[in-house]
């Protein structure tokens, strides 16, 4: 799962193209590894479309499991993403490119200040996906204008296996948490490819260097890995944060904490990440008003000031509702009673998903007895059977 995904959009450019002989030289893969850097590339590598034969299964097995939920666009023709052919027959060669960006602080040391909002370490800059397209394009213009083929460039958004087919190019591996490691950039590297008609030299595939460390699977609030290498979505913060549309399940409310969009726990804790360092990139560095947002604050955002706080960021993609509901449930957690007048503000909320995560911060900060004689009242007035079963539950 990769809860940066815009389901349902291919994310896919065509650009011209010339005729040429293929070129198969080390020269070009020198030349292709210098031009990419100098586009803000951090890392490049080629593999062929027949390199990741083994994910197309594990793949199948994730969405049998149903260990995608409701990210049904993950599931739509899998074939797609078992094979890059299945995406585009005439592709010959996949160029992976990685942009770094890793944090200049710890990530974890936010989830220690309950009246905060922990956001995603991706998603405290601008959005990625603008950034890294632009140089996807602009290095696919360079392939084409030298040695001629045809080429498509994806970020993220379509069906394109990018974590196996960065193993295959040799970026990094995937870890036990299914995200990739790079013994360079640790865990903190946003990955982009570029389909091409060229036969181009490929690079040897990176191997697993986990080991024995299960430090990934072991720290996850929500024990979302049934087994190393395995993710079930459905358990995962990141999935229940963003990709969940609906009210967040009782029994994870409390292991969110004070995560408000995304999780990066399995992510920070990786030993690789002592080699890592931080993002060179301007725009992707964390904005100040993201690094530690005040949850009081963020309570208040209506949509105007929701778009307004989150343009360019990858946030304004759940839109304003699903926000708050993330943020109520933090509130909940806070143990901060001061707190609570924010969510009883919000039980008036045009949205029943924000009232009934309202209602649940109450019944978290409140004495059983005023949150019950609140609670009689609210059934008299609420209408909508989603909030009512809210303030039954709790």
């Amino acid at each position: 799962m990769d809860g940066r995904d815009k389901p349902g959009h291919d994310g896919k450019l065509a650009l011209g193209s010339m005729s040429a002989p293929n070129p198969n030289t080390e020269a070009l893969r020198i030349a292709l590894t210098r031009e990419a850097r100098a586009l803000g590339f951090d890392c490049a590598g080629v593999t062929g479309p027949d390199s990741i034969a083994p994910a197309g299964k594990h793949f199948r097995d994730f969405i049998d499991d149903g260990w995608h939920g409701d990210m049904d666009w993950l599931a739509d023709r899998p074939e797609r993403r078992a094979d890059p052919r299945g995406l585009w027959a005439d592709v010959r060669s996949v160029i992976m490119l990685g942009v770094n960006y890793g944090p200049d602080q710890n990530p974890l040391a936010i989830l220690e200040h309950r009246t905060r909002g922990a956001i995603s370490v991706y998603a405290q800059g601008d959005d990625y996906h603008d950034l890294i397209k632009k140089r996807l394009k602009a290095l696919a213009r360079w392939l084409v204008a030298a040695h001629g083929g045809e080429v498509k460039v994806f970020v993220d958004t379509a069906a394109v296996m990018e974590k196996p087919l960065a193993q295959a190019a040799g970026l990094g591996w995937q870890g036990k948490h299914t995200n990739l490691v790079s013994r360079e950039f640790g865990s903190w590297l946003f990955l982009g490819a570029i389909f091409t008609t060229l036969e181009l030299p490929r690079d040897e595939p990176d191997v697993d260097h986990c080991g024995s460390c299960r430090a990934c699977l072991d720290i996850c609030p929500t024990s979302a890995f049934p087994a190393p290498y395995k993710l079930d979505a459905r358990r995962c913060i990141s999935y229940l944060t963003i990709e969940n549309k609906g009210p967040i399940p009782h029994g994870f409310r409390k292991a969110i904490g004070n995560r408000i969009y995304g999780c990066d726990d399995c992510l920070a804790v990786c030993p690789w990440n002592k080699f890592a360092q931080a993002g060179r990139e301007t725009k992707l560095a964390a904005r100040a008003d993201l690094r530690a947002p005040a949850l009081a604050e963020l309570a208040r955002l209506d949509d105007t000031a929701f778009r307004a706080r989150f343009t360019r960021s990858p946030v304004k993609r759940i839109g304003r509702d699903r926000f708050v509901r993330n943020v109520l449930i933090a509130i909940g957690n806070s143990k901060d009673a001061a707190l609570a007048v924010e969510a009883e503000r919000l039980l008036e909320d045009a949205s029943p998903l924000v009232r009934g995560a309202a209602a649940w911060a109450l019944s978290q900060l409140m004495g059983r007895e005023s949150f019950g004689m609140m609670a009689a009242r609210a059934m008299v007035t609420e209408t909508d059977e989603s909030v009512r079963a809210e303030w039954r539950h709790a």
